[in-house]
């Protein structure tokens, strides 16, 4: 699988079948990852990985949790702003509408919501899964070198024929996530990320993305920021 293939088939699973991923493939794609990008060569990832039985606690212990109402744990960073701006309301809203009618959900019908939003906490049955923690003293450059280094795992997944779901979800139960893991103090959980083999009967939307003249604009010298598609006449 080349690059592009990897990037442009890689998707937000949200349904794998029970068949095991092997430690080594998890090594194998962990070591390549650890090559990610960071500010002098900070580093700045804390990774754990759960397989079998502790990844089966933690999910039999979050699941409960939710089932139960127990209140969320107050995240540690701002997953989003209080009130979000233009165009990102919109691609927001864009993506919740299309998500719930893929699975036939009413926005109305709150409890079929929160039955499929429980399936987080199970990782959508996927076999492996790893949660990923930076030190409470790094700065925001820092929390992007995490974004790259967890976008270079989705992609190297990919490579091995494999499908994950990044959930930032899990912040919110980071109390139980500590239990099972026990970090160092100091670290705060930014995600967590479900890894297996896709279930194929699972259905899906594929969600689009933004035109490039909406996001990008060349600075060429032909033009003044040329946008995309503009030829300099």
């Amino acid at each position: 699988m080349d690059v592009y293939e990897a990037v442009t088939s890689r998707r937000a699973v949200r349904g794998f079948t029970d068949e095991p991923v092997s430690r080594a493939v998890l090594e194998r794609v962990l070591a390549a990852a650890a090559w990610s990008p960071s500010g002098s060569n900070l580093q700045p990832w804390n990774t754990y990985v759960l397989t079998g039985a502790p990844l089966a606690e933690l999910k039999k212990r979050a699941v409960e949790r939710v089932a139960n109402g127990d209140p969320w744990d107050e995240r540690e960073y701002e997953m989003y702003p209080a009130a979000l701006k233009s165009p990102y309301r919109e691609r927001r809203s864009a993506f919740g509408k299309e998500r719930y009618s893929a699975l036939g959900l009413a926005r109305e019908d709150w409890e079929a919501r929160q039955r499929a939003a429980i399936a987080n906490w199970d990782c959508f049955g996927a076999p492996a899964a790893l949660f990923v923690y930076i030190d409470r003293d790094l700065g925001t450059a820092q929390w992007a070198d995490l974004g790259m280094y967890l976008q270079t795992i989705m992609l190297l997944l990919r490579a091995e024929g494999l499908h994950s779901c990044p959930q930032m979800a899990w912040s919110q139960v980071r109390e139980t996530v500590e239990e099972v893991v026990e970090p160092p103090d100091g670290l705060i959980l930014f995600c967590g990320m479900s890894i297996g083999y896709e279930d194929p009967e699972v259905s899906y939307i594929r969600t689009g993305r933004a035109p490039l003249d909406e996001t990008i604009t060349f600075v060429d010298g032909r033009c003044p920021a040329s946008p995309i598609g503009q030829v300099a006449s």
